[in-house]
């Protein structure tokens, strides 16, 4: 049984089947461009208006209003004509910027306030019924404690503001794995960036109005004042509901991302038997049209974009790349005994910094048009820029921050953790099958971290439980995508740490309980891009060349592909790599970069050791017991 998430009394009557008014309103009272604290509107009639008729949902709101007292409520349809609407009242009130129309047509930029501008993983609370259920990864909170908090909170939120109520649908409209979604926000940054990167409007009321087991997620947002003390993103597991406060971050406040793709997803697949992972899918054809379908968890800012849209060094002629999702993967055991995925969202939100047509000339094609820019810099001539773009720096910018910048500035000109949201489909090598409703079958699966030693180039899991093993002991350096320190290796099991919805322990167990009942299970192997020499520089180029290592990847899941066996799994030789045209690289930094030693794995073995300690009984003893003999196979 779900709760309600608000309640109180009521303060106004609202027209629910008619939120539309013939003329258009702007009122900025109590306007804070800088908090993007967005005032009332009431859109012109034949904008907006999403007709609904599922008694929940408007329950749901009318509870909402009750709470936080709007102005007025929009209803939103995800219509083309709503969201021009909307780009010209978000310029009007100086949340968005409109950009250089030759230059980046169709694209805004945004600034959130310098208090807010990463995940707050300190303030994302884990509400389950006990603390246990959670688990000790997670930052858990009485449920009804913190609701009452909350609505303590969100008592007159809205008031003078608009209540924007937003249905979506996460995954293929037809995909078994769908799922329904209402956010319900005073941010009209959120309403937009949700039309990006979900499937909104009337084919998410559909979906819930044929649904036969009813299933919704409640997410409310509101931006409150925008500050640090009032900042909360809470995930109600059992009920399916999340209520995010003081917050204007696409990380925090689109919740449909994290928050309801992964946390509360990974909990409703735990109970449903299919896998919820914070993973890219990518296809790999080869010029004999065979193809495979990868997927790859690595943490925020490691890669992950650049891998789903990877493009192969010249000389693989003919081989494809294309790109299913590149940051959430959905997994359920298909008809035929294999693993299925598809990807929740409609479109990317990646990290700018560091993209560029050298390292990545998908993402950048796909960001020439239709873009929301967060917290890049802004050029004279309203172009857009960012520390690592092509070309020279400009000899004068407006800052992230909203200040002048020169290239003799000390402070970056883009927040390091600066984002793009852009349609999916403006990525030049889209996969055919994105759509499928049954997903594309997966062929390996990748774990992969930042790590600067200890960790080879690449090597295969033995079988599935030795590939859990290397999966729930992955660890990588900090970024910028998270508040804290940036450069600490910490454990990131399947790059689920921020968020697993429930005990990791229990995470592990699914994981090994998926696995024998998959009749043709993929193969998992481990990455590591980053390993540096004593120099303190990448041994291996990246990027493009990557590609070598996910030929042998794919060489391995077709029995082919030479490897010699390690005690933690098979790893290619030097002569098993392609290594054409592979100049910058010679044959000791290959060496290098596949070897294993055994003083940095003594060290690893007791990091791993130290994270297991931590799960405490939940700790799957088949994950122990794997730990075990690494360590014996080190020993001899």
């Amino acid at each position: 049984m779900q709760r309600s998430c608000l309640s109180g009394p009521p303060h106004r009557s609202f027209n629910l089947d008619n939120p539309t008014s013939e003329n258009t309103v702007i009122s900025l009272r109590g306007s804070n461009t800088m908090d993007n604290l967005a005032p009332a509107i009431t859109p012109p009639r034949g904008v907006g208006g999403t007709k609904i008729s599922h008694q929940g949902v408007l329950d749901w709101v009318q509870e909402v209003a009750r709470r936080t007292q709007p102005e007025n409520i929009f209803w939103c349809d995800g219509s083309a004509r709503e969201n021009s609407y909307l780009l010209e009242v978000a310029q009007h009130q100086g949340i968005l910027q409109k950009l250089n129309e030759k230059k980046v047509p169709g694209s805004y930029l945004h600034r959130s306030n310098p208090n807010d501008v990463a995940r707050v993983e300190q303030f994302t609370l884990i509400c389950t019924r006990t603390k246990e259920e959670a688990g000790p990864t997670n930052n858990w909170a009485d449920p009804a404690e913190t609701y009452l908090k909350l609505n303590e909170m969100l008592k007159g939120a809205m008031e003078g503001r608009t209540m924007f109520v937003i249905p979506y649908i996460m995954g293929p409209p037809d995909s078994p794995l769908a799922k329904v979604g209402f956010e319900i926000t005073d941010s009209i940054y959120v309403v937009l960036s949700m039309r990006i990167m979900t499937r909104m409007g009337e084919v998410a009321v559909k979906r819930l109005e044929g649904s036969s087991n009813g299933e919704w997620n409640r997410g409310v947002h509101s931006l409150l004042d925008v500050h640090p003390d009032r900042r909360l993103i809470c995930h109600f597991p059992q009920d399916n509901a999340i209520i995010s406060v003081g917050s204007g971050y696409g990380g925090n406040v689109l919740l449909s991302k994290k928050c309801l793709a992964l946390r509360i997803g990974s909990y409703l697949a735990r109970q449903q038997g299919w896998l919820a992972e914070h993973m890219l899918i990518l296809g790999v054809e080869s010029p004999e049209g065979r193809k495979h379908y990868v997927a790859a968890a690595f943490p925020s800012a490691c890669g992950k974009t650049n891998f789903a849209m990877l493009i192969p060094p010249e000389h693989y002629k003919g081989w494809k790349i294309t790109t299913i999702g590149d940051d959430i993967a959905w997994m359920q055991i298909g008809a035929d005994g294999r693993l299925y995925a598809v990807n929740p969202e409609n479109g990317y939100f990646g990290v700018v910094p560091g993209t560029s047509y050298k390292s990545n000339p998908n993402a950048m094609k796909s960001i020439e048009r239709d873009t929301l820019y967060t917290n890049v810099a802004q050029t004279d001539d309203h172009d857009v820029w960012w520390e690592g773009k092509d070309g020279p720096a400009p000899a004068h910018a407006i800052d992230w921050r909203g200040k002048e910048w020169t290239p003799e500035s000390k402070e970056k000109a883009a927040h390091p953790n600066s984002r793009f949201a852009v349609p999916m489909r403006n990525n030049p090598v889209l996969d055919p099958d994105v759509e499928k409703g049954e997903g594309v079958p997966i062929s390996a699966i990748i774990f992969g971290g930042r790590r600067s030693d200890t960790m080879p180039l690449v090597f295969q899991a033995i079988d599935w439980e030795r590939g859990v093993y290397a999966g729930a002991t992955m660890a990588s350096e900090t970024t910028a995508a998270a508040t804290g320190a940036v450069g600490q290796v910490r454990r990131d099991p399947m790059a689920m740490l921020p968020f697993c919805g429930y005990h990791m322990g229990q995470y592990f167990k699914h994981w090994l309980k998926i696995g024998p009942r998959i009749q043709n299970p993929p193969l998992i192997f481990h990455v590591n891009w980053f390993r540096k020499g004593a120099d303190g520089k990448f041994l291996w180029p990246g990027f493009g060349d990557n590609m070598r290592v996910l030929k042998w990847v794919i060489d391995r899941c077709e029995g082919r592909g030479g490897a010699t066996e390690s005690p933690v799994g098979f790893i290619p030789r030097p002569a098993d790599l392609d290594t054409q045209g592979l100049a910058n690289v010679p044959e000791e930094t290959l060496a290098e970069l596949l070897s294993i030693k055994p003083g940095e794995w003594k060290k690893e073995l007791q990091g791993q050791q130290e994270f297991f300690e931590t799960l405490g009984a939940d700790l799957p003893p088949e994950l122990t017991a794997q730990h075990k003999k690494l360590a014996e196979r080190f020993a001899s």
